[in-house]
């Protein structure tokens, strides 16, 4: 047992124990107040049958007494003891001392009570009448002995304290555990199936603890995986730069060719350490826009931009960019970012649509002017449908990239740039072969403006 639920257990167990030792207390001390004679009966009751026991005996003596009881029905109740100055009762009764001795102090004593009487006969005898408390527990009458509620109040709190604590802090040594198994590594630690069917805060808590080990699992899958993946694209520039350096200094006549080889590989090498820093920022939210670096942005010609200058690009093998604006839109945002989000998928479609097709660009606002959607469509050969959230991913390449120029980090560039700004980036293969990418972004803090317009992709710029 752990440190909680001993806390948890003593402290229910005084608090409880406690209660009933101050209840019982207040019990007692109030019976005691009423009834200041706990070792006699008090009461009408008493008085009656002592005051009538008293007269039938002075009068008729112990035969007209006996005669009297042995008529009266018997009730179960305190019995009336009628005591010889030897300390015996006439009717061969036991007499409690406590009783007879109290029973004494009054007669003898200057007070005048009722509940007890000394009759002295003309023979010279002298009775002592009383009814003692004896049998009072079973009828409620005065105060009782404080230690049977005491020890059912005592053993009742252990047991119901026992549970409770174990029922609280059971779960949270499963936590224990489960934090201690994750900090050694294990990272597929779960407690949500040990919590059974609890419904409550630590339940929660256990859940947010299972949350937080996937998301941790998968952060450090994709850090080893990352890690792997920058190692092998750096391992072959730089492969190429060690063999080029060393033809050079096997044949000199070559210098100035080799030099041009070394420059292209340093500047592979440079592009992809580029893209590794920004999608290294992006990820730590150094990046991500803030209030102060924020400008409004005019969301529809930003992409017009983007698209002109990529169908110009596009001509000389054949290809085209259409786009399409339904409305405008406009919101605070960082440009270089939402720039370079569109432009990586918009060159991504170009890549891979088909010689002699168009990648259609489609722009425009939700029927609620909430959001603002982007949707690039190629007509290339698509991606296998288990692969569509992967091509997101840091290297990801198809089956058709092996010869395709590139390092895989655009497409995941352009989603922590629109998650950035608190958008989300889809893709699904389209109809009739080719993959829809589409981008939505809010437009909480934007305005809308202007009637739907359809531009070609060179009328903006």
């Amino acid at each position: 047992m752990g440190r909680l639920f001993w806390k948890f257990f003593f402290s229910y167990w005084a608090a409880l124990l406690i209660a009933v030792i101050g209840v019982q207390t207040a019990v007692y001390l109030y019976r005691a107040e009423k009834d200041p004679e706990p070792l006699l009966v008090n009461g009408p009751y008493a008085e009656y049958a002592v005051g009538s026991s008293a007269v039938t005996l002075r009068h008729g003596g112990l035969p007209a007494l006996r005669e009297l009881i042995a008529a009266l029905p018997a009730t179960g109740g305190p019995r009336l003891h009628i005591v010889d100055e030897a300390g015996r009762d006439v009717f061969g009764q036991k007499v409690p001392p406590g009783a007879l001795a109290r029973a004494r102090f009054l007669a003898a004593s200057d007070e005048t009570t009722r509940i007890v009487r000394q009759v002295r006969l003309d023979g010279g005898e002298s009775y002592l009448l009383f009814m003692p408390s004896v049998d009072r527990l079973l009828h409620g009458g005065g105060p009782h002995s404080p230690y049977v509620p005491l020890t059912v109040g005592l053993v009742a709190s252990l047991c119901f304290g026992a549970l409770l604590a174990w029922y609280v802090s059971r779960p949270v040594r499963h936590l224990q555990h489960a934090c201690a198994s994750l900090a050694g590594g294990r990272l597929e630690t779960r407690v949500a199936p040990l919590m059974g069917g609890r419904r409550d805060e630590i339940a929660d808590l256990g859940k947010d603890f299972d949350r937080m080990a996937r998301q941790l699992q998968a952060l450090i899958t994709a850090q080893h995986s990352l890690l792997h993946d920058v190692s092998h694209e750096l391992r072959s520039p730089l492969a190429r730069l060690q063999a080029a350096i060393g033809l050079a200094r096997q044949n000199p006549r070559k210098i100035e060719t080799m030099l041009e080889r070394i420059e292209r590989e340093a500047v592979r090498v440079d592009e992809l350490v580029g893209e590794l820093l920004t999608l290294s920022r992006l990820g730590s939210g150094v990046d991500s826009g803030s209030a102060e670096r924020a400008q409004r942005t005019d969301l529809a010609d930003l992409v017009a931009s983007i698209a002109a200058d990529a169908s110009f690009e596009a001509q000389s093998s054949g290809r085209s960019v259409v786009f399409t604006c339904n409305s405008e839109a406009s919101a605070d945002a960082r440009v270089e970012l939402l720039h370079r989000a569109f432009e990586n998928v918009i060159r991504n479609a170009l890549k891979y649509t088909n010689a002699g097709s168009s990648v259609e660009v489609d722009a425009g606002t939700t029927h609620d002017r909430a959001a603002f959607i982007v949707t690039v469509s190629d007509r290339g050969p698509g991606v296998p449908e288990d692969d569509l959230e992967t091509i997101f991913s840091p290297f990801y390449r198809g089956p058709c990239d092996s010869s395709a120029a590139g390092f895989g980090l655009g497409l995941a560039i352009a989603r922590r740039a629109v998650e950035a700004h608190g958008g989300a980036i889809h893709a699904r293969n389209r109809a009739g072969g080719g993959l829809v990418v589409e981008i939505l972004l809010p437009l909480d803090r934007a305005g809308t403006s202007s009637p739907p317009q359809e531009h070609g992709a060179g009328s903006r710029t």
